[in-house]
């Protein structure tokens, strides 16, 4: 499995290709692809080739998939006998990022393909309904006497 450790906004992140990963909110529009400047770390397999602090000639690229914003953290400051009751909270703001491609520079980059579901073929109609046991219809007057 190849996977590489990338920094984006002081913080680190494990990317996996084909994998979606949230870091905080980036300046990009939806659909923007583009690569990590900081890879510190990539891994595939056996092969680990660890930076120091980053690894040269090697590129992880992502494309933004939505920007969104994360759980509702509260925050809540009491202070006894005095009065003071402070409660407030913060959502913090993120973009989802797919990672399309992990690999050396001069490598044929190639988003994963999705593949096509194969289409169950569907039974007749009448195949369907032969099937089916056959429900008596309620009535009025049975709708009544179900109810004794």
């Amino acid at each position: 499995m190849k996977f590489a450790i990338v920094e984006s906004g002081g913080k680190q992140y494990r990317a996996v290709e084909g994998v979606t990963v949230d870091v905080d909110r980036l300046a990009r529009e939806i659909g923007d692809s583009f690569d990590f400047e900081r890879v510190l770390l990539m891994a595939d397999g056996d092969a680990v080739s660890v930076g120091t602090p980053t690894v040269g000639g090697i590129t992880v690229s992502a494309t933004v998939v939505n920007h969104l914003k994360g759980p509702k953290v509260l925050s809540f400051k009491y202070r006894p006998k005095k009065r003071i009751r402070v409660r407030g909270g913060n959502r913090a703001h993120f973009t989802r990022l797919m990672i399309d491609f992990i690999g050396n520079s001069g490598d044929k980059k190639e988003k994963p393909k999705a593949e096509p579901k194969p289409k169950a073929e569907k039974p007749a109609k009448a195949e369907k309904d032969a099937a089916k046991p056959s429900k008596p219809k309620k009535t009025a007057s049975t709708k009544k006497s179900d109810k004794k």
